[in-house]
Order: C-alpha cells, then structure tokens, then sequence
C-alpha cells in the first residue's frame, strides 16, 4: 500500500531552499553611477552654459584680431633746394611748429630780392601813367573850351581824345602790372618761409630719409611724424560678430605690449567702408568655378582715452584684444 510521506524543509537540512538574488557586480554599480554623474553633468553644463550665453555670449563680441594705427603726418619739401640743416632723429620727440629741416634759401631770397625790385618798377609806371592820364586831362579840357568857338579843328578834338584813352589805358595796365609783382612777392616770400620745415603735429619721427647736403625736389619725402597721443585701434571683427555693434558701444582693450596688465577703455568710433581683401592689391574674384566662402573681417575704429593713453603709451601697428560691450550706449 502506498504511504504518502509529507517532506518537511525545515526539519531536513539537506534540502536546500531558494537562493536569494546575488547582488550586482562592482563594475556595473561603477558604470551606473558614471551614467548618472554624466547626465547630471551635461544638465549643468547646459544650465551653466545659458546662463554664461545670457550674461556674457549675448553682451560682448572680442577678436585679437586688432592692431594700433595713427594718422601719420608725412612730412614733404614744398620748394626745390640743399638741406642746409635736419634737426632731428628717428623716434625723437617733437611738438608741433619745431624746425625739423633747414632748406638752402640762397636761391629764395634772390628772387624775392627780384621780386621786389619788380614791384618798385611797376609802381613807378603807375606814377607816369597817373601823370599822362592828368595831363591829357587838362589838355582834352581846354580843346573842349576852344572847339565851341571854333578855334580848335575836329581833328585836333579827337587825337586829344585818343591820347587821354591811351593814357587811362596805360594807367589800368599799370595797375595791373603793379598786382601781378605783388603776387610775385608774395609768392618768393612763401617759398623763403618754406625752407624752414616745422613739424605738422605733436609726435615722434619715424622713416627719417632725408639727408645733409642732399638736393630735394617739392614733394620729396623727407620723414614721418607720427601723432602718438591720437592712436586709435583697427579691430577686424568677423562680419558675423557685427549685427549688434554700434557707434557709441564701449570697448575693452588689453595690448600686447604690456602682458595684458594694461587695459585701455574705448569707443566704438566708425566702421570702415569695406573689408580687408575688397580693398586688397589683387581683390578676390569670386566669380570663379572653384570659389570657395571665406568669412570676411569689417576694421572697426576705436577711440582711445587720451588720458589712459598718456599714461601707457603705445607705437603704431602694436596688437590688442578688443572686446566690445554691447549693450553699452557711450
């Protein structure tokens, strides 16, 4: 007769119950953990990254791309002469009005000597013309007087007629000899005055050329001045960085010159009337099969602070970085 035996697990402990669940492995606790820090990462990222597009992407736009220029004043012979004299070496200091250059002025005060003597000439025929022109006068008068009561011809009336034209002619042609010497004066004494060479402005010589003894011609180059106290900065900003820049906007700048310890505060001044390569020796033709799109560089001018300027000066051509504030309204 079959028994039905009823098998207690836990009065028999050779018979195993379930196992519980093995814990993960370290390496897979390890990966979720990075998922999760890398998620929580790239939320703060994005977080941090509006906030820095809010308060500082979308306010400035900044290119090292900017260099130090001046409107150098170039410094020519206006008359034909030997330097007799320069007074003056590349990177001196000078003021405006300062005599640079001396001109040899044998040649100039000879013709204003010349000149002059032309003058006098011509307002002695003024004094004869004035002379004949009153005489003829009086003379036209008196056959005027004498022609009513028959005593004088026709014919006589008119030659005393002519002869007082003629005379208030040469007088007017006297005049005006008399004007065109004293233009020839006034001319010979500018061209003396222009032997002496001042400086144009407030700067420092620069592409000094001109020698001692050498024969110059007008429009001969003899040096530079560049006006140190009136830089400005070239910054050549992306086009795409411009949609937003002002006339007026503040700018920051740090040169290059001083490590980035100095930093200037300036104005955006004015935009240039086209980019670097519209206006290069050889222009790009993109008209060609094999053009390809180059973002293009607008010079924008910014104005200096002429007192952080004096304080920290600066030479032509030096680099800067420029970052311009743009919801600034100077």
């Amino acid at each position: 007769m079959d028994m039905l035996v009823k098998t207690d697990h836990a009065s028999n402990p050779d018979i195993s119950a379930p196992a519980p669940a093995a814990p993960p492995p370290p390496a897979k606790k390890k990966r979720a953990l990075l998922f999760s820090l890398l998620g929580l990462g790239v939320a703060v990222s994005g977080a941090g990254g509006y906030e820095y597009w809010n308060l500082v992407g979308s306010r400035f736009v900044s290119t090292d791309n900017a260099y130090t220029a001046a409107e150098v004043a170039q410094v020519t012979s206006e008359v034909a002469g030997s330097v007799a004299a320069v007074n003056v070496v590349d990177s001196q200091n000078v003021k405006r009005g300062d005599i640079i250059v001396l001109i040899d002025d044998t040649d100039a005060r000879i013709a204003l000597r010349q000149a002059q003597a032309d003058l006098a000439r011509a307002q002695a025929q003024v004094i004869g013309a004035v002379s004949d022109v009153e005489r003829t006068r009086i003379d036209l008068e008196r056959r005027e007087a004498l022609a009513a009561s028959g005593s004088v011809s026709g014919d006589e009336l008119t030659n005393v007629r002519n002869r007082a034209s003629e005379a208030r002619a040469a007088l007017d042609a006297a005049h005006a000899s008399v004007a065109l010497a004293r233009a020839r004066v006034d001319k010979a004494e500018v061209d003396l005055g222009r032997t002496v060479i001042r400086s144009p402005v407030d700067g420092v010589v620069a592409r000094r050329q001109v020698q001692l003894g050498e024969r110059v011609q007008p429009s001969t180059p003899l040096l530079s001045v560049v006006p140190v106290n009136e830089m400005y900065v070239n910054a050549n900003f992306k086009e795409v960085q411009l949609a937003k820049v002002r006339v007026g906007q503040s700018v920051e700048l740090k040169p290059d010159l001083y490590h980035g310890k100095v930093v200037y505060h300036g104005v955006v001044e004015g935009f240039s009337g086209g980019t670097g390569s519209a206006f290069a020796l050889i222009p790009a033709q993109n008209a060609t099969g094999n053009w390809i799109k180059v973002v293009q560089r607008l010079p924008v001018r910014i104005r200096l602070n002429p007192e952080e300027l004096a304080a920290h000066p600066l030479r032509v051509g030096l680099s800067m970085d420029a970052k311009v504030d743009l919801r600034s309204n100077s």
